[in-house]
């Protein structure tokens, strides 16, 4: 599966960034650096410690690879929040494993999402970054329903090697991200 995404990349979409863009040089064409993870499990980790080994079980299926288990930096006892203690896990994906990923998210979980309409296009940072989220893990043809505890969302970061929203914004759509379109 990743070969025909990186395929696309290399066959149709460099030539035709390479149209839009002018470019004098093929390595001035934005290019997908990598892809994040995170699931942040805030106060169910507080509450209890087989949440961070649920939602990493969850990640491991979802990346194809072994996720960090995040800490928290400082205490904050409004929140019962001891420094160190595992509130999350995040991965990030690179090479093949990122266009894989890339393909099913694409293809395979945008379309099981319910009541979706497409990608917001302000996701993007200012620096060529894309980031969304999901609401729900379930999305993932991975994860099976019966064993999942609890519902949890996700956020997903897409690091271009560009430093232009709009640069990014063709790289993706050429990668068919189903961005809404403005009226």
């Amino acid at each position: 599966m990743a070969a025909n995404l990186f395929k696309k990349y290399k066959d149709e979409i460099v030539p035709e960034m390479q149209k839009r863009f002018n470019y004098a040089n093929v390595m001035q064409i934005p290019r997908l650096e990598k892809v994040v993870l995170n699931i942040g499990l805030g106060r169910d980790a507080v509450a209890d410690s087989k949440t961070v080994k649920s939602a990493y079980d969850e990640l491991v299926k979802i990346a194809g690879q072994k996720p960090v288990v995040t800490k928290a930096k400082k205490s904050i006892a409004g929140f019962k929040l001891r420094e160190g203690q595992e509130i999350g896990c995040k991965v990030t994906l690179r090479g093949e494993r990122m266009y894989e990923f890339l393909e099913r998210f694409v293809e395979i979980a945008l379309p099981r999402v319910r009541d979706f309409r497409g990608l917001s296009p302000k996701g993007f940072d200012g620096c060529g970054n894309y980031n969304t989220s999901l609401k729900e893990q379930t999305v993932f043809p991975e994860i099976e329903f019966d064993k999942v505890d609890k519902i949890r969302g996700m956020n997903i970061t897409v690091v271009t090697s560009t430093a232009n929203d709009n640069e990014a914004r063709e790289l993706l759509g050429l990668f068919n991200f189903p961005f809404i379109v403005k009226k």
